[in-house]
């Protein structure tokens, strides 16, 4: 063993250090031989070898720098050289800053520094770093100082994991506090606010909450149940949302009460077991929106109130207008009709004069030919006056399964006389046509025009056709045409040899208010409302003309796969309608033909009838009479109208029946209100079959 190793024999382990302690030349060394040390400084050198801590010592005048294995981690590119070196040499490039404590430490004073920053060039570079370390005077063995001893770390990862922290916790309070939400922290069981930001400061009015409990600082949430809400989270660690949720804000006892919308989430906050330690709350003031979207409510039902309005407007304005054009057909039609309707009156005139004088001769053998052809004309008459009314009458869209070639037939009289004797008539009805689906009135308004407007395009004279068939309209056609789609259709041509029109007409046709004719002849509104007819029935109308070889004009109605409705027969007078509990039935009725009429039938039925001409009279009856059971009033008398004498009947007799008559179509369609219960009407010219059923229906109640 050499003389150095020798020096050093105390030491034992394999460790790094104490082999180059072993090997190192003391001899040279500013700690001398350290062989020669006492037993006590052997063992804190045997110890701080051992240590798992970074320590090191400088013993001596030039302060002879000794350390173990962790310490040398410390030092980079120092180790190794500066083991046995003068302590002052190794850090001089940080002595300025530790001088003073190696000093104190000389001077007999442990200290302790933490995360002493120092700036170092151990990496071969200027470093920042920081070093945590106490250092302690070492004394020889006569108690004097001889020395320094130090236990150190590096804090440098601490530090600036710590500043990371610092520097987060300071971006997440920014965040926090700037937040255009509210935010609050609370902790414990007992919801102590730990933190808030300026947002929930303004919600609760700025009180002063921070270290307090919600139980103290909020009683108008605790009232309103927002501390219930905050111990079901805290407990179950399940998440509470609310949206919208009315918070009553007092901001201070016995101050005005603010009504705030809030939607906020209280969520568990939780420690590193999972333990719930805590609620955090963040939400957002939506009073200014819960204000606007109430407000956007209101004004939505306003508008929707004033769409409502503006649509039942345009209803109405359509219903005038298809009116307007209805009345302006029916018109023309009246026009047309006059003659033809008083030879009907003259055929029943004329037939019973005949028959008045046959009587008065005795030759009575031959009556039934005349009373015969008196009834004919007169249902003639009156199959008129309805289509008339018909005609006339308001009445919203009421599409049913309709047979056209049915309804064209039944037209087929009316349609003649509108034409005149110029034009010839003709109908082509195709057999097997097809059902389809449409309000037959329109559709007999619709067909009225068009057999109006062929009849003025032929000032002349001509021919005008009526003609059905079905049609398939297919991909090819449907997509050659606007607004068309395939499938089976009802097509009805109404077509003349008139005047025709041009291209720029045609273009225009269905415009509404256009029109041909001068002025006072015609509104526009004809080919306009058949065209919204057919559009509103889901089918078509097209125009095919040219000028001088007449027009054609097509309605495609769809088919529906259905039958159509058959009309029902009116029961005949038997012995169903008459009576054996002889009622007394008041008839008042200024017409003296027609009150007989209805005097007599209801004497062969069985009811005691009692005859009044006019209102007056009507209304002695009613005050006269012992009895009276149903009282039978047309509507329009002299004096006092029927609706007056039934009203004055009530009065006297509660409960009355009333029967009103009228000739006019528009009371046919009186508003629900003009019927009372127990009233009934029945419009003129009626069968003694329905006027019976009516009777007896009312009497029974």
């Amino acid at each position: 063993m050499t003389s150095q190793t020798a020096q050093a024999d105390f030491l034992t382990g394999g460790d790094e250090m104490a082999a180059m302690i072993r090997a190192h030349d003391w001899s040279s060394s500013p700690l001398g031989p350290i062989a020669g040390w006492s037993q006590s400084l052997r063992s804190i050198v045997s110890l701080m070898l051992a240590s798992e801590f970074a320590m090191c010592l400088a013993w001596g005048d030039e302060l002879g720098f000794l350390y173990n294995d962790h310490y040398a981690r410390i030092m980079h590119d120092k180790h190794p050289a500066a083991l046995g070196r003068p302590f002052a040499d190794v850090w001089a490039d940080v002595w300025s800053d530790i001088s003073p404590l190696v000093d104190k430490a000389l001077g007999g004073d442990a200290s302790f520094f933490e995360n002493l920053p120092l700036v170092t060039n151990r990496k071969g570079y200027d470093e920042q770093a920081w070093f945590t370390f106490s250092y302690s005077p070492l004394r020889d063995d006569s108690g004097a100082i001889a020395g320094m001893f130090c236990s150190t770390y590096e804090s440098t990862e601490r530090v600036q994991t710590e500043r990371a922290l610092r520097d987060e916790r300071e971006r997440m309070g920014q965040m926090f506090a700037q937040a255009p939400t509210f935010m609050a922290m609370l902790r414990g069981a007992e919801h102590r606010f730990e933190l808030t930001n300026p947002g929930y400061d303004k919600l609760i009015g700025h009180r002063d909450v921070l270290g307090r409990t919600v139980a103290e600082t909020l009683p108008d949430a605790v009232e309103q149940g927002f501390l219930d809400l905050l111990d079901g989270v805290f407990t179950s660690g399940v998440a509470f949302t609310a949206t919208g949720m009315l918070y009553a804000v007092q901001a201070e006892p016995g101050g005005p009460i603010n009504d705030r919308y809030v939607d906020f989430v209280y969520q568990p906050i939780r420690d590193a077991t999972g333990a719930v330690v805590g609620v955090f709350v963040e939400g957002a003031d939506v009073t200014d929106r819960k204000r606007l979207e109430r407000d956007l409510q209101s004004l939505n039902a306003d508008l929707e109130q004033r769409v409502s309005d503006r649509t039942q407007e345009l209803i109405e304005a359509q219903e005038a207008l298809r009116q307007a054009q209805k009345m302006e057909a029916v018109g023309q039609l009246t026009g047309g009709i006059a003659h033809d309707f008083n030879n009907l009156l003259q055929g029943i005139t004329g037939s019973l004069e005949i028959v008045q004088r046959r009587v008065a001769q005795g030759r009575i053998d031959e009556l039934d030919r005349f009373i015969t052809g008196a009834t004919t004309a007169a249902n003639r008459a009156a199959s008129l006056t309805h289509r008339l009314l018909a005609f006339s009458r308001r009445q919203p869209l009421d599409p049913r399964p309709v047979q056209a070639n049915a309804l064209i037939a039944s037209l087929e009289d009316l349609l003649r006389r509108t034409t005149g004797e110029q034009i010839a008539f003709e109908t082509v009805l195709a057999d097997g046509l097809w059902t389809t689906l449409c309000d037959p009135n329109q559709l007999e308004n619709s067909l009225l025009n068009l057999v109006i407007n062929a009849r003025d395009a032929m000032p002349d004279g001509g021919v005008l056709t009526i003609e059905t068939r079905n049609a398939l309209l297919d991909d090819h056609f449907a997509a050659s045409q606007r607004d068309v789609r395939p499938g089976h259709y009802v097509c009805i041509c109404v077509s003349d040899t008139g005047t025709g029109m041009s291209a720029d007409t045609i273009a225009k046709a269905f415009e509404p208010f256009f029109t041909t004719k001068p002025i006072g002849q015609g509104t526009g509104l004809g080919l306009s409302m058949i065209y919204g007819f057919a559009r509103q029935s889901e089918g078509y109308a097209r125009i095919y003309s040219e000028v001088g070889h007449g027009t054609t004009i097509k309605l495609y109605l769809p088919r529906h796969y259905g039958e159509a409705e058959q009309g029902e027969a009116l029961p005949g007078l038997t012995q169903d309608h008459a009576t054996n509990a002889g009622e007394i039935v008041l008839v008042v009725e200024d017409d003296a033909v027609v009150r007989a009429l209805i005097v007599e039938v209801l004497g062969e039925l069985g009811y005691q009838a009692v005859e009044a001409h006019d209102g007056p009279a009507g209304l002695d009856c009613l005050r006269t009479m012992e009895r009276i059971d149903l009282l039978v009033t047309d509507i329009g008398l002299p004096g006092l109208n029927g609706r007056q004498v039934a009203d004055a009947g009530r009065m006297m007799r509660p409960g009355l029946r009333v029967l009103f008559m009228t000739g006019y179509a528009e009371n046919a369609a009186l508003a629900s209100g003009f019927l009372e219960p127990g009233m009934s009407m029945i419009t003129k010219p009626f069968a003694m079959e329905a006027l019976a059923t009516q009777i007896r229906t009312i009497i029974e109640g």
